[in-house]
């Protein structure tokens, strides 16, 4: 089912109806500042492993926690004081932080090191998203694993039949976030994608 929502004034009865698949257990498709992700509830394991299923990704390839702001951040990962300035000034922003997980982080979620992949989209429809669910969505992109993203809902919804929910807020993005690692002291570039990555030299 692919449903259009305002990408500026996103409405509520409809993000309502997007909640209401996350918990019930469904995988969606939404709309990032960057691309398109998929999503679930990250304390619903059936959920997860649909997801990963779904991907057809292996369940030690990590997923994302698409956070509402930094207070929602702080319950799933250790931020620092240097960190939390780091990023109180980059987000919301097309970026993904690796931090040190807390214990809140479902087993399931957790690599071997103990970290998460945590990130604040800079997008309306995602923030009221995960501000009306009341916890972060876990998250991949929204393409074939190790291949481009999809940039169209329709795309998305034929490529991936087993979702419960497509939101359709226009087209999406082809660049990935920037993935930075903050687990020591100096922030290390992971991944170059649709930021600027200079602030971190």
């Amino acid at each position: 089912m692919i449903i259009e929502i305002d990408p500026n004034h996103p409405e509520p009865r409809k993000i309502a109806r997007a909640v209401a698949a996350l918990e019930a257990g469904e995988v969606i498709a939404y709309p990032t500042d960057t691309t398109y992700g998929l999503g679930c509830d990250l304390q619903n394991k059936k959920a997860i492993d649909s997801l990963y299923a779904l991907k057809r990704m292996k369940s030690d390839q990590p997923l994302s926690f698409v956070c509402h702001d930094l207070g929602d951040m702080a319950k799933w990962a250790i931020v620092e004081n240097a960190q939390y300035r780091l990023l109180k000034r980059l987000l919301p922003g097309p970026y993904t932080f690796i931090l040190q997980a807390t214990r809140e982080v479902p087993k399931l979620l957790l690599l071997k090191r103990k970290q998460v992949g945590i990130r604040v989209p800079d997008n309306s429809i995602s923030q009221e998203l995960t501000k009306a669910f009341g916890r972060p969505i876990i998250s991949t992109t929204a393409g074939p694993h190790g291949g481009d993203p999809f940039v169209d809902p329709a795309e998305i919804d034929d490529a991936f039949p087993g979702l419960g929910l497509v939101i359709d807020g226009g087209a999406g993005g082809t660049m990935p976030t920037t993935v930075v690692d903050l687990t020591s002291d100096t922030p290390v570039v992971v991944r170059e994608g649709a930021s600027d990555v200079s602030v971190f030299d």
